[in-house]
């Protein structure tokens, strides 16, 4: 079932856990998420990143969103993620988004208020929540860190711009990690303290060792993102099936695997951030 933001967010923090946010590109890890959440009873979130948006790839992958969560029995939630402006924000909208991310992390602090705040304005008027961040989550490629998420900006920000979850900048970057990431436990625990238990969002899931995940959700982290493992997941299947000898020729048979290999992994991260059996 097709739900907005704010329910899933809503499940998860009276249920204790985190919602697995999935990044989507094409058809196939849209089914391979989506036959995960099923099997294992999860609310899910599908997101896009912005390029799509700005491309024709959003225009003919966002129905195929729609229409698996529609089908679905469980809560799945249609999210941009990582909206640099109103321009990819609105284009979500008209797509048939169900959350917006907007990220002004990178501007300054009263910038990106600002902004955030008339995103949240006008998906107000649509019943359609928005993510904020606040501490640019930038790439494991770069060379150094920006500062972490502060507990007092974060007061400050959630309450001007009245965002529903806000994801933060406490150890995790956006990427494949050379080193396992630590994440900064305690300043999750305060920053959830000085914001009245507001949901945290945590970008950067991919190769987060499971520990620190389960101590991150256990913190207050209530959505969890994954997007570079699922890229792998499906093209190395891809690999390992043009290496078969006795592989399909046509495609839709060919990307039986590649669906399922998706599927697998999305089931690990399922039951990684405990939403299994939640539905």
């Amino acid at each position: 079932m097709l739900v907005n933001l704010k329910t899933v967010l809503s499940l998860a923090e009276t249920g204790g856990y985190a919602i697995p946010a999935f990044n989507v590109y094409n058809m196939e890890t849209v089914m391979g998420a989506v036959k995960a959440a099923e099997e294992l009873r999860a609310p899910v979130i599908l997101q896009v990143y912005p390029r799509l948006m700005n491309e024709e790839a959003g225009y003919y992958l966002s129905p195929v969103i729609l229409a698996a969560a529609k089908k679905a029995t469980v809560p799945v939630c249609f999210h941009l993620d990582h909206g640099p402006s109103e321009l990819e924000t609105t284009r979500a909208i008209r797509c048939g988004a169900t959350g917006i991310m907007l990220d002004g992390s990178t501007l300054p602090f009263e910038e990106n208020i600002a902004l955030t705040r008339r995103v949240v304005d006008t998906c107000s008027y649509l019943d359609i929540q928005v993510e904020g961040e606040l501490g640019h989550i930038g790439s494991t490629s770069d060379k150094e860190q920006d500062e972490f998420t502060t507990p007092e900006d974060a007061k400050t920000f959630i309450e001007k711009t009245g965002v529903a979850c806000l994801a933060v900048a406490v150890g995790t970057a956006h990427g494949r990690y050379k080193k396992p990431p630590k994440l900064d436990i305690e300043r999750i625990k305060a920053i959830r303290r000085a914001t009245d238990g507001a949901p945290l969002v945590l970008h950067g899931g991919s190769g987060v060792p499971d520990e620190e995940i389960k101590k991150g959700v256990a913190a207050g982290v209530r959505k969890m993102n994954f997007a570079t493992d699922i890229c792998y997941a499906f093209l190395d299947s891809c690999q390992e099936e043009l290496q078969r000898p006795d592989r399909a020729i046509a495609i839709d048979n060919f990307m039986k695997r590649p669906i399922e290999a998706v599927k697998e992994f999305c089931m690990t991260r399922i039951k990684l951030v405990a939403a299994d059996g939640k539905v």
